[in-house]
């Protein structure tokens, strides 16, 4: 496409706001089951609830339905704006086809559009995907702004920017964002979705930290191109020249080195789970001595991961499909991949050590403020923990189970309703340690009373339940 001029870009942004081209708009025209279908890349009820012809419905047929729409009909709704000569339409005859995807995105009060590529396979089509296709809104990048941290900065830096859907929501919390990327389109198209939103970006093409060589940011993003996959792929937006998961290493081991005192940095990530080594301990090796947090959000064998990517490229039932699933399989077993982990990366570039776990279970959207508050906790817990007035968490539950009529229960699970929403089985000595956290007695206070009832040596009880004191702490299920 054509860089945007300030006269289309306003032309655009009134076409939009006087047409009510927005995601509540949007939803509110198509209706619950229409959209349910859009999200499925179906368009048939949609196109149905769009039969009216008003500039609402030309710009959802144009966009999201990718549908052939009277010329008349698109000048009508967009006046004084030529969208052929800017590329994102293009005319046959008396009819307009949209060539580029504009669709409206909302975050709090906040109302943006997103220029990117349009979505292949709608309605069962299959198409190929060029290779430099640029992604728009998508789960991944949803998820991965609903992990950033909610601080504000001087500086932010969003590696393999794409559409500029990170860089958008970087925005509203950085006084400057750099945005980069190695494929030419996307930061084509990203440099449109800035202009559009009417927000500064600067946009630098290269690979991983090499536009950026010697400067530091208070807080790095990147969703990268982190498939697993053997050479040969062709779509830039999700795969690499690298070796493995050897592009999210390189954007782990050397944040450090980009980063200011204190800063965050936040990833995306597919890692290998190879035969013979533990995942965690290989994670650990990138982070070295900084604090860092892996979690694990779902593992597939090779074959299960090698068919998700190959229906994502849409060779499905293609002839290539056989050749190239035995080629990538060949590819993971030359280097021992056993599995493959999918999830996120946080590093606080503080010194500290890496936790990782797996946690495929539902957690609080945005998870970004309890990801903060949990580094704050586990950083600012002194040594001793003695001293500490602890009080339960507002949203912590407790659920005992056992038999009817029985002294004890046989289980007692602590469970969060927020954040990880994890929970905890305890015994009846740390039930009733966090039954009586109401900040009035000092956590020493409290296990001493409770080795006196139990009839053990203090020293014993601590040594037994501060760990466990801190481990609550840490997430979140006592604050002080």
């Amino acid at each position: 496409m054509e860089e945007l001029t300030g006269s289309s870009v306003d032309g655009l942004r009134t076409a939009f706001a006087g047409a009510g081209y927005t995601v509540d708009g949007v939803a509110g025209r198509l209706g619950v089951q229409a959209n349910a279908a859009l999200a499925r890349n179906e368009t048939g009820p949609a196109v149905r609830r769009t039969a009216a012809g008003d500039a609402l419905d030309t710009m959802i047929r144009l966009f999201l339905l990718q549908r052939a729409v009277p010329k008349e009909l698109v000048d009508k709704a967009f006046p004084g704006v030529d969208l052929v000569a800017s590329g994102i339409v293009e005319r046959s005859a008396d009819e307009v086809r949209a060539v580029l995807d504009i669709r409206p995105f909302a975050e709090d009060a906040l109302e943006w559009w997103v220029v990117a590529d349009l979505t292949p396979g709608l309605d069962g089509r299959r198409e190929a995907m060029r290779s430099d296709y640029v992604l728009g809104i998508a789960p991944a990048s949803l998820s991965l702004m609903q992990l950033t941290v909610p601080v504000k900065v001087e500086r932010a830096l969003d590696i393999g920017t794409g559409c500029g859907i990170q860089s958008l929501h970087l925005a509203r919390r950085a006084a400057s964002v750099t945005a980069t990327d190695v494929n030419p389109r996307a930061l084509q198209l990203a440099r449109a979705t800035a202009q559009l939103n009417h927000f500064d970006l600067e946009l630098r093409d290269g690979s991983l930290y090499e536009p950026v060589r010697g400067e530091r940011f208070d807080l790095i993003v990147s969703n990268p191109p982190y498939v697993i996959s053997p050479p040969g792929g062709d779509l830039t937006y999700r795969e690499t020249g690298f070796t493995g998961d050897a592009v999210v290493e390189q954007l782990v081991r050397q944040a450090p080195d980009h980063l200011t005192d204190g800063g965050w940095c936040q990833l995306l990530a597919n890692w290998t789970c190879v035969r013979g080594q533990d995942w965690q301990d290989r994670l650990a090796g990138w982070t070295t001595d900084r604090a860092a947090w892996a979690v694990q959000r779902e593992q597939l064998d090779t074959s299960e991961y090698v068919e998700l990517w190959l229906r994502d490229a849409g060779l499905h039932g293609t002839p290539q499909y056989p050749t190239r699933y035995d080629e990538w399989m060949r590819y993971l077993d030359k280097y021992d991949v056993e599995a493959i982990g999918m999830g996120w990366i946080t590093l606080h570039n503080v010194p500290g050590e890496l936790d990782a776990e797996s946690w495929p279970y539902e957690i609080e959207r945005p998870i970004g403020p309890h990801v903060l508050h949990r580094f704050e906790r586990k950083e600012g817990l002194p040594a001793d923990l003695t001293a500490l007035h602890l009080r339960v968490a507002d949203d912590v539950v407790q659920e005992t189970s056992g038999r009817p009529g029985a002294e004890d229960p046989a289980t007692i699970v602590l469970r969060r309703q927020r954040g990880m929403r994890r929970a905890e089985q305890v015994d009846t000595v740390m039930a009733g340690f966090v039954g009586a956290c109401d900040g009035d007695l000092s956590t020493g206070q409290i296990l001493a009373a409770l080795a006196d009832l139990t009839d053990r040596p203090v020293v014993d009880v601590l040594s037994d339940y501060l760990p466990q004191v801190r481990n609550l702490v840490v997430e979140g299920f006592l604050d002080y």
